[in-house]
């Protein structure tokens, strides 16, 4: 098993990574912990990715991902520019990424993503138990000579505690890039709370073939309460012992 508190480094993964407003603002709200805030709009952001080959990481080999969840006020990332998030779900397709991540506090799921590009139309499909549950349409072009970079932040909680950690990021992104449609699936499924609002409104967002980025080494206890509305303050849904 990789050690959660080592740092990992991830590079040239195919990257669709965007936001919307969702249907059920109210569900979308019940997701987040009662110690962080979500944004007014309760902006909801969806990451699918996928990683070739084991050359592309520090140790994590060749895997797919996808993490969802909710955009937070008052927790930005390093330089304001873009809003911390709580994952949800988080979906791999590699036992070994999953359990480094549900060490660190993630909401794991086993999965598989698969993105494929042809003649400018994207389909991004996130799976779960060999079913379809999120599909995204996009129509993209080609990158050019501009550069996207900087961090995110996001949110999990193990132990009792909520954890933060920022995640330094350089991407090349395409141009012209438009998200036709988000489909969520199963609407059994508890990831159907965070489907989008029709007609859809996208806030933010971007295709790239080359995009990396790297998990940092230590995990910072943010303060607050880490418990979900309706849920005893204190139980705590991870594994495992990462270096906080």
């Amino acid at each position: 098993m990789l050690d959660p508190a080592a740092p990992q480094i991830v590079v040239n993964s195919r990257t669709l990574y965007f936001s919307w407003l969702p249907a059920d603002p109210g569900a979308v709200a019940d997701l987040v912990p009662t110690g962080l805030r979500p944004r007014p709009d309760r902006q909801v952001f969806l990451n699918q990715y996928v990683v070739d080959d084991e050359a592309q990481t520090s140790g994590l080999g060749a895997y797919s991902l996808t993490y969802l969840g909710v955009s937070l006020s008052g927790v930005d990332a390093p330089g304001a520019v873009s809003p911390g998030g709580w994952w949800t779900h988080y979906v791999a397709s590699s036992p070994r990424v999953l359990a480094y991540a549900e060490a660190r506090g993630a909401p794991g799921h086993l999965g598989r993503t698969v993105i494929d590009v042809h003649d400018g139309a994207l389909v991004a499909e996130t799976e779960l138990d060999g079913v379809p549950v999120i599909r995204a349409r996009c129509r993209v072009g080609d990158t050019g000579h501009v550069m996207s970079s900087g961090h995110h932040r996001y949110f999990t909680r193990r132990n009792g505690q909520l954890l933060s950690s920022v995640y330094a990021y350089l991407a090349e992104p395409v141009t012209p890039f438009e998200i036709e449609s988000v489909e969520f699936l199963e609407p059994e499924h508890p990831l159907y709370a965070l489907r989008p609002a029709n007609p859809l409104v996208i806030s933010w967002g971007f295709y790239s073939p080359r995009a990396s980025f790297a998990y940092p080494g230590g995990l910072t206890v943010h303060p607050g309460e880490a418990g979900l509305p309706g849920e005893l303050v204190g139980a705590s849904p991870g594994a495992g012992a990462a270096g906080a």
